[in-house]
């Protein structure tokens, strides 16, 4: 059962590593080099539904994508993510992160860069980029 599996060595996965595993909107089980899982993120756990048995034969079944966790030469697992259902560019993202922020700011710029953790002048060349340069909040 994966919940159990994951369960058996939170350890294994460092703290940093599992907050930017369950940041991410795919879904991502790692498995040790022995093949059992170490660590799942809700998005896994939504698309894995309960089901127990085989875990990679079901994530197989779902379509995920296998890649292999290395240290240098040193095999130190895997990994399955599945896709998003909506796929988006890393730039799609950043433009509505942007947009996000700029409503909830009001469209203040100063207030947004601010918030976003960037210049005014960097927000400014982004908008511009993404033809949001002419940019007003709905109220």
């Amino acid at each position: 059962m994966m919940d159990k599996a994951a369960a058996a060595t939170p350890a294994a996965i460092p703290p940093l590593a599992r907050a930017v595993i369950d940041s991410v909107g795919e879904g991502i089980v790692v498995f040790d080099s022995q093949g059992r899982v170490l660590y799942a993120n809700a998005a896994a756990h939504r698309a894995m539904d309960g089901q127990n048995g085989d875990v990679r034969n079901r994530l197989r079944t779902l379509g995920a994508r296998f890649a292999p966790l290395t240290s240098g030469t040193q095999p130190l697992g895997e990994a399955a993510i599945l896709d998003e259902a909506s796929q988006q560019t890393l730039a799609d993202r950043e433009r509505q992160a942007i947009l996000d922020t700029l409503k909830h700011a009001n469209g203040k710029l100063a207030e947004t860069a601010r918030r976003l953790g960037i210049s005014r002048t960097t927000l400014w060349r982004r908008l511009k980029a993404y033809g949001l340069d002419d940019f007003r909040p709905t109220r």
